[in-house]
């Protein structure tokens, strides 16, 4: 990180919001003031500058990601010919698993303080519907439907001042993947979703940024590998993707390159508190 960035994320890092009694008294609430994770060599710098956009991965493309092998840019950001935004990041978890990945996503969303030992510096509330808690609570259904077919209501601040986002994860299918070829050793895990984020306090008839994230997980040697893209801009609809910027719109250079930097620091965190986590809690969603 520049020295510009590790001051002012310092500054985040001084501003943490006290925890409720009730929070204190969970046996998790120890990581919330635990010193966060650095990110690994080179993490935070490729974000300091735009990538070449001609290396980004078309979201028309994104069966490529089931290729063995890396693509020339993994991690980066730039502003796309049609104002659109992208955003790539990799991030290796030594000693963490699909099953690991599949609990998370599921057992955070549970309640805030879940949400917030993730990154305490930004990541605020998290909620679900009442519909949707009991699916993540039966015990009968597949853990990735615990998350895949759900939606996260979350509050947080990703470098552009806090923001209330409706995160509606998708399938592989919904997602538009070739399910031919959607299995072992091409992938693990698939946590994707359409992303609609809204400025706090804006007034209901204000724009809403759309975004679809995808975290293409696959397993490796000691671990998994995170390999992300977020194309700002897009939803998935009926499995394809669908520009939604108005015409002559294009999104500010400031927005991707704060999400690429929220995005290398919250997974390095949750590489290093994940097994952890998963161990001390026994693998449960209560």
């Amino acid at each position: 990180m520049s020295e510009i960035g590790l001051k002012k994320e310092a500054i985040v890092m001084s501003a943490l919001k006290e925890l409720t009694p009730e929070e204190m008294s969970k046996p998790y609430a120890k990581y919330y003031t635990l010193e966060p994770a650095p990110p690994g060599p080179g993490m935070m710098a490729a974000m300091e500058t735009p990538m070449d956009r001609s290396k980004a991965l078309p979201i028309e493309n994104l069966n490529d990601l089931l290729n063995p092998g890396y693509m020339e840019v993994e991690a980066g950001y730039c502003i796309l010919p049609n104002g659109a935004a992208y955003v790539a990041n990799h991030t290796l978890m030594p000693g963490v698993s699909v099953d690991m990945i599949n609990w998370w996503f599921a057992w955070h969303s549970l309640e805030d303080l879940r949400y917030k030992i993730w990154w305490p510096q930004s990541h605020l509330a998290i909620s679900i519907s009442d519909e949707d808690r009991q699916k993540v609570l039966d015990p009968e259904r597949p853990a990735p439907l615990k998350f895949q077919g759900i939606t996260h209501h979350v509050v947080e601040d990703v470098g552009a001042g806090t923001e209330h986002i409706a995160i509606s994860f998708l399938t592989p299918e919904d997602m538009g993947f070739d399910m031919d070829r959607f299995k072992a050793p091409n992938v693990g895990t698939l946590v994707a979703a359409n992303g609609l984020a809204a400025r706090a306090g804006a007034p209901p008839e204000a724009p809403k940024v759309p975004a679809v994230m995808c975290h293409f997980v696959r397993e490796i040697p000691d671990g998994v590998e995170f390999r992300t893209r977020f194309w700002m801009g897009y939803h998935i609809i009926d499995k394809k993707p669908k520009l939604l910027l108005p015409p002559g719109i294009q999104i500010p250079e400031e927005i991707p390159q704060g999400l690429g930097r929220h995005n290398v620091l919250e997974y390095s965190n949750l590489r290093a508190i994940l097994p952890r986590i998963y161990e001390e809690q026994k693998g449960l969603m209560d």
